[in-house]
């Protein structure tokens, strides 16, 4: 079964191009932010060390992760988000290997590895070929916005946190520019009919 990586920045369009793949051609999407989330609230250790990175106030009363606080503190800076990264990391790369498996004996035509950090996980490891969506700052900054409900500001702070788009070019086998000037549908076939050399 084909396993594709799909990365790139937050808010250039990986969410859609995955929807896509998903309700039309029959693809699984593996989506690592909630491989994140379901390892960090199972996983009592990982939920200390972030505390000891990030400040004990980022666990509420009932032992629970304040996700709001962390997000901000974790991407605050790119040396914070590193230190993030660092932490999840390896737990998501575990689960994720282990939710692969099980997938690829069930019916689908494809896996989706989406993960904005496939390659600093080494989860591209995994792909038959990986994909970077990008699309220009200020198209990202408006999609945050209105995605996540953060001010310019607070959008901004979670760019300025990222790796630039040249690393995802760099490392990408496909790059696909989400910017508006191609149909989503176009991006889409693009993707399909790839063959890594």
């Amino acid at each position: 079964m084909k396993i594709i990586g799909i990365t790139g920045q937050t808010g250039a369009g990986k969410s859609v191009i995955c929807e896509i793949l998903t309700d039309r051609y029959g693809y699984y999407q593996l989506d690592a932010d909630k491989v994140a989330k379901l390892v960090i609230d199972k996983d009592k250790r990982l939920l200390k060390r972030l505390a000891e990175i990030f400040g004990d106030d980022i666990i509420l009363s009932d032992g629970s992760l304040d996700r709001r606080l962390l997000a901000e503190r974790a991407f605050s800076s790119k040396e914070n988000t590193e230190r993030l990264d660092e932490a999840v990391y390896p737990a998501v790369a575990k689960q994720a290997e282990k939710i692969i498996k099980k997938k690829q004996d069930e019916n689908y035509n494809g896996i989706l590895l989406d993960a904005i950090g496939l390659f600093e996980s080494s989860l591209d490891r995994l792909c038959d070929f990986t994909v970077a969506v990008t699309a220009p700052p200020e198209t990202r900054r408006e999609r945050i916005i209105l995605r996540d409900g953060l001010t310019a500001s607070q959008a901004q702070s979670r760019i300025n946190a990222q790796k630039d788009e040249s690393f995802f070019k760099e490392n990408a086998d496909l790059i696909i520019d989400n910017s508006g000037k191609e149909s989503l549908d176009g991006l889409v076939q693009r993707i399909l009919n790839y063959e890594k050399e």
